[in-house]
Order: structure tokens, then sequence, then C-alpha cells
């Protein structure tokens, strides 16, 4: 008889309530036929009893490192809880890293968020897909984006299945995604992953371990990019395999606890926004952004395919923080199959938005003067990027929105990377005199 194939579960959990539904809601959706072992990084205040409470045996109390593990037993599975002060967390991707030590040579792993809902026999689902997919990738990943679900309204979860796209770039140039519904009737190729949800083969956790220098934001670019330097392909499942709880307004959060007023009464040794603002330094130098002469270690990138390929296989450019029209158009296209194709580059566009404000001082006339507004985006060399003409009722509820003191010009347009926005000019065209005064301001 064949052995049960093992599933290693690492889950990040910082003050969650979600925790223990999630666990209880795992252990009964799964199929009994194969063994976990789940391993919580938990960030809490230390109330361990709360295991005991909700029908896990405590089998053990030992240490991993400096932090106190407590081993629980529930029908035939291992629960692993790492306990830890949650004024001593250094973050997400740092928990992460802490489960990952845990590691007992189980056949697969699993990565998700403490808040999920799962479907029956979740488990042998995500093996069968995956050894699916071993017939188009020699190592492949399963990840997205779960729909969503409320706690208390159960029978409300969303369905629909979800793949990775670009989003945009951030101010500090780094890649953001988002998601669109699709339909089809096998996984599909991507280029993005979720920290939320990851499925592979176990010796994903020894070759793309998670960093525990990178705080939050650029985690899954930054995973997804050193997973595909290794040789792993991201494909995203058809078919639902578990819900994710968004939103969570009113829960607890590391940016609301780790603050100016916790460091003062030394509560913590950094301020959160400290360790983001190193953390997405590293990511940017990891990605090609930044240059920074630094040994990555265990974290840096693969050498089965290049940054370069990376950048073909998802129509983008990390450095310049533009895209393939494609990429950004109505087909939402987020994986380019190889290899690359000559003078590739030559078609990446730059999206760009902008909100303008315009103030009525800042015109020399009165707002009820205008016949209508031009505004012009222009490049370096004066060519015309973009233009919006406001009329006299455009004007009026932009006028209305701010209060009658000021308006609001929302722009968003698309240009080739060799002419960027460089100036924007407003012309004001008046009932009385015709052009009026031209403001110009730098992009």
């Amino acid at each position: 008889m064949n052995a049960q194939p093992g599933i290693f579960v690492s889950i990040a959990s910082y003050r969650d309530a979600e925790l223990l539904p999630t666990l209880h809601n795992m252990l009964e959706k799964a199929s009994g036929l194969s063994a976990l072992n789940i391993t919580v990084c938990w960030q809490d205040d230390g109330d361990i009893s709360l295991f005991q409470q909700a029908g896990f045996t405590l089998c053990e109390k030992t240490k991993s490192g400096e932090h106190d593990l407590f081993i629980f037993a529930h029908q035939g599975n291992r629960l692993q809880i790492l306990c830890i002060d949650y004024f001593l967390s250094e973050g997400a991707c740092w928990a992460r890293s802490l489960c990952e030590k845990l590691y007992q040579q189980e056949d697969y792993c699993l990565q998700i968020d403490s808040h999920c809902r799962f479907i029956d026999g979740w488990d042998i689902e995500m093996i069968s897909l995956l050894q699916q997919m071993k017939q188009h990738s020699a190592k492949p990943i399963i990840s997205s984006y779960p729909p969503g679900y409320q706690p208390g309204k159960e029978d409300e979860k969303a369905e629909y299945v979800s793949r990775l796209v670009l989003r945009g770039f951030s101010s500090e140039k780094i890649l953001q995604l988002t998601s669109v519904d699709f339909q089809s009737n096998a996984p599909v190729r991507g280029s993005y992953l979720a920290g939320g949800f990851i499925f592979a083969e176990a010796r994903f956790l020894r070759e793309v371990p998670n960093d525990p220098l990178i705080f939050f934001e650029g985690e899954e670019i930054a995973m997804a990019v050193r997973a595909f330097t290794h040789g792993y392909d991201i494909w995203h499942p058809h078919k639902i395999l578990l819900w994710h709880f968004y939103g969570r307004e009113n829960h607890a959060r590391i940016w609301s606890d780790h603050n100016d007023e916790a460091e003062k009464a030394g509560s913590i040794s950094c301020v959160w926004w400290e360790r983001d603002r190193l953390s997405k330094k590293r990511v940017k130098v990891l990605l090609g952004i930044e240059k920074e002469a630094c040994d990555p270690g265990h974290w840096g990138l693969g050498n089965e395919r290049s940054l370069g390929e990376f950048e073909y296989a998802a129509g983008i450019s990390f450095q310049h923080c533009i895209a393939l029209p494609e990429v950004m158009g109505k087909d939402r296209i987020a994986w380019f199959p190889g290899p690359p194709k000559e003078g590739w580059q030559s078609r990446l566009t730059a999206t760009s938005n902008k909100t303008v404000t315009i103030a009525r001082q800042e015109l020399g006339c009165e707002f009820d003067e205008l016949a209508w507004l031009h505004v012009g985006i222009y490049s370096s060399n004066n060519d015309l990027l973009q233009k919006k003409t406001l009329f006299q009722a455009e004007i009026d509820r932009a006028l209305a929105l701010e209060g009658g003191e000021e308006m609001s010009v929302t722009l968003s347009f698309t240009t080739s990377f060799t002419l960027q926005p460089w100036v924007i000019r407003i012309s004001p065209y008046l009932h009385s005199a015709g052009w009026g005064n031209v403001v110009e301001r730098s992009w």
C-alpha cells in the first residue's frame, strides 16, 4: 500500500480571529487521503489555551530557534504553532520564512493566509491538478487570488475563478497586480503568483524560500520572478479550490500596531514603514530597477531563466514601468510564450494617470467666464500626447465636486516608450475675450 502523500501547509497569522475557523474548515474539508503538517507562525498575545479549547490535543512544547513551538494533533494530522508576541513580528514574509524552517519532508507545500475556506477534498483536488500540469511543465505552481467569502455568511461565497494581471506600477516603481475573471476547461498559464495561495511540489520551499526581509509590498512580484528564474511555471486553476476573506477593514494589522507610539513605549524595535522602505529597496534591486552590490543569498534569482525572459513572458519592463499594449488592453494578457521575439521591446507602451487640480486664481479669470477649458499633455519635444476639453456642463460638474473654488481633471492615456509626458498646458477660452493665459506645469 502506498503511503499517504504529505502536504506541508504554511500559514502566517497576525492577530487573526479567523485562524481557528480556517484551521477547522481546512481539516473538516480535507479528504483524509493525505497527511497534513500545518504550521502556523502565530503572531498574537500568546494564549495557547485557545487551541486546546478548540479541540486540538497538545502533544509537545519545544523551541524553534528562540520561539516557543507547540505541537498539536487532530484526527491524525499535525499542527505546529510557532508562538510569537505580535510586537516582535517583522512582517508577512518573515513569518512565512519561519514556518518553512519546520518543513518535515512532505511531498507538497501549500502557502495560504489565515483567513480561508476550502472545498470538499481540497487536498486531493490540488494534488490532482498539479499532477495534470506536470504534463505541460516540469515544475508547475498553482496559484491565484481565490474568490471571496465573508465570515458568518458562509452560504454566500463568491463563485468565480480569476487570473492575475498587471494593474500598474506604484510611485516607487513596484509592479502591482489585480485579477480578472475567466472561464476555461483547464488551468491557464500566467506570469504572477498570489502570496495567499501557492501550491507546489515541496522542493519549491528549498529552491524559492520566502525572503524574510521583504515586509509586504513587492512580495508577490519578487516571488514570481524568483520562481520563474528557477524554472517554475505558474498556472491559474480553472475551478474553485478555496476562498479568501478580503477587506478585513476592522481587523488588526501590523501597520496599525507597529507605529510611533509603540516605538516610543519600547514595544517594538522598528516602526513598520522603516521595514517597508528597506524591503521595497530590496525588491527593486532584485528586479534590476536599482543597482546595488549585495549578495541576496538564498533569496536571489535562479539560473534556469533570466530576468529579461520574465519581462518578455509578462510583456513588461521593470526599469521603465511600461508594458505591451495587450497587457493593459481589453484582453489583459499576462503571459507570452517564449522564446523572446526580436524587437518586442519597441512595442512597449507607458500608461500615465494623473489628476490635475486647477484653482480659480491660477487661471486669471472667473470660472463663469469660461466657454471651455483645454488641457493638453506634451512631450519634451512638444509632441501632443493627450488632450481633454471641458465644456460648460463638465466645468460646472467639476466645480460642484470641489466646492466652487477649484476643479479636478483626471487624465489617463497610453503612449509609446519613446514619448514620455513632460508638461501640462491648461488653456482657458473665455466667452468675451477668446483664448486666455496659458498655465503650464511640469508633469
